[in-house]
C-alpha cells in the first residue's frame, strides 16, 4: 500500500478555522495521508496514533521540520533545526536528554504546585477586575492568555513586570509551528526568537550567580554540578516559556465558550461545580489545545500500511483521534457523564505526556470557576464574533467577547 494523498486542502479557511471536518475526512478516508509536495504524513485516528506514540525507535520527538503554508498556498517544509546544530530539548528531545530535562522541571513544579494555587485563584481575580467592563469582557485577551504565562514566569523565576513582554515574544516564537504565516512576518518572528533567548540568559547568568527557590535555581543546580549545560538550560527555558502556557491559553477560553454557547451545561455547572472537571476533559477532547505534533521518522518503516521512509515526518493529530468513533461513542457530543473521559489524547501520550498538565488543569479549573462565581449568566457577545488563531499546529482563540450579567 501506498500513502494516499486524497486532495484536500490543509490551509482552507473552513479547516483552520474548524478542523472537525477535515479530522474526519482523514480518519474515513486516509488514516495515514502524505501532505502532497513534502516528507509530511498525517496520522488521524486512535489506534494509530497510539501506536506511532509507542514506537519510539522508529519516530523520534525531534522537531526538525514544519509543514509551512508557501508563497502560492500550497503545503511545503520549513527545517526548524539549522540543519541539525539546534539542540534537542525537553518536549523535542528523545530519552535520555528528554528523562534529564523532564526531571529538572519536575523537580521544580512538585515543590511549588500547590503552593501556586492560591496564586492562581488571586490573580485571575486581579485580570477580572482589571479587564471586565460594563457586563462585556474579551476572555481571551484578559485570562486565557494572561494567566498561564504569568504562572509559567512565577515558576521560572521571571519578574512579573515582563509578563506583557513575555506574552509578546512567546506566541511570536512559536507562530511558524502554526506553519501560517505571511513573508513580511518572518524576520520579525526570528527577531523575537532572538531577543527571548536573550532574555532568558541574562536571567539565567543572573540565577547562577545568586540561584533561588524556582526552576531557574534548579537549572543553575544542575549546571554548577555538571549534568547539565547552560546552553541547554536557557533552551529548556525558551521552549517553557513559548509553549508553556499555549496548551492552557487554549484550554481557559475554549471552555468559556462552550458554556457561553450552550445554557443547559452552564446551569449545571452552575448548580454542581463537581462538574467542572469533567466538562474540562471533554473540551480537552473536542477541541484540543495542540491539534497534533511532529514526529521524525528515523528509519524505513510502515505504519498502517503506508510505506515510510527514514528522514520523512509524521504530525500526530491528537485532535483527530480524539474524535474518532472508533473509540468514542458521539464524538462530536459533550457528554459529561462519558465513560472514561480523561482517556483523550490532548496532553499527548507517554513519554512526553505534557509536564505541566496538573498545573493547566487547576488553571483552567480556577478560570472557570471565577467566571461561574463573578457572573450570573454568560453567552457571546453578538456585537462581536470570536476568532481563531490561524494555525494548524494550536487550536486557541484569538479573541473571544463575552456578554454578563
Amino acid at each position: 500500500m501506498t500513502a494516499t494523498t486524497v486532495p484536500l486542502d490543509l490551509f482552507a479557511p473552513e479547516h483552520v478555522d474548524d478542523p472537525a471536518a477535515l479530522f474526519e475526512r482523514l480518519r474515513r478516508t486516509a488514516a495515514v495521508h502524505r501532505v502532497p509536495g513534502t516528507s509530511f504524513h498525517l496520522v488521524s485516528t486512535w489506534d494509530l496514533v497510539q501506536e506511532a506514540v509507542a514506537r519510539t525507535e522508529d519516530f523520534s520527538s525531534e522537531l526538525r521540520s514544519v509543514i509551512l503554508q508557501g508563497a502560492d498556498g500550497a503545503a511545503t517544509e520549513l527545517g526548524m533545526d539549522g540543519g541539525g546544530t539546534i539542540e534537542q530539548v525537553l518536549a523535542t528531545a528523545d530519552d535520555p536528554s528528554h528523562k534529564l530535562h523532564r526531571g529538572l522541571v519536575l523537580q521544580t513544579l512538585g515543590k511549588r504546585i500547590r503552593a501556586l494555587d492560591q496564586d492562581v485563584t488571586a490573580f485571575a481575580g486581579e485580570l477580572w477586575e482589571a479587564h471586565a467592563r460594563d457586563g462585556h469582557v474579551d476572555w481571551a485577551d484578559a485570562m486565557a492568555d494572561r494567566l498561564p504565562l504569568a504562572m509559567v514566569a512565577r515558576l521560572i523565576g521571571l519578574p512579573e513586570a515582563d509578563v506583557p513582554r513575555l506574552l509578546d515574544l512567546a506566541y511570536e516564537s512559536t507562530e511558524l509551528l502554526g506553519g501560517i504565516v505571511a513573508a513580511d512576518r518572518m524576520d520579525r518572528l526570528v527577531a523575537a526568537s532572538i531577543e527571548l533567548y536573550g532574555y532568558l540568559a541574562e536571567h539565567f547568568d543572573r540565577a547562577r550567580r545568586h540561584p533561588g527557590d524556582d526552576l531557574l535555581g534548579t537549572l543553575a543546580a544542575a549546571c554548577a554540578d555538571g549534568g547539565l549545560q547552560p546552553e541547554t538550560a536557557v533552551l529548556i527555558l525558551l521552549q517553557l516559556v513559548g509553549a508553556g502556557g499555549e496548551s492552557t491559553a487554549g484550554l481557559i477560553a475554549t471552555s468559556a465558550r462552550r458554556m457561553a454557547e450552550d445554557p443547559v451545561v452552564q446551569a449545571r455547572l452552575r448548580s454542581d461545580p463537581a462538574l467542572i472537571d469533567p466538562f474540562l476533559d471533554e473540551c480537552l477532547r473536542l477541541e484540543s489545545p495542540f491539534r497534533g505534533h511532529y514526529r521524525v521518522v528515523t528509519r524505513d518503516t510502515a505504519l498502517g500500511g503506508v510505506p515510510l521512509p527514514a528522514g520523512s515526518h509524521l504530525l500526530l493529530l491528537w485532535g483527530a483521534a480524539n474524535r474518532d468513533p472508533a473509540r468514542f461513542t458521539d464524538p462530536d457530543v459533550l457528554d459529561l457523564d462519558r465513560p472514561g473521559i480523561r482517556q483523550h489524547l490532548a496532553f499527548g501520550k507517554g513519554a512526553h505526556f505534557c509536564v505541566g498538565s496538573s498545573l493547566a488543569r487547576m488553571e483552567a479549573t480556577a478560570a472557570l470557576r471565577l467566571l461561574l462565581d463573578r457572573t450570573e449568566h454568560v453567552d457571546l457577545d453578538p456585537e462581536a464574533l470570536p476568532t481563531w488563531v490561524p494555525s494548524i499546529f494550536v487550536r486557541r482563540h484569538r479573541t473571544l467577547p463575552l456578554r454578563f450579567r
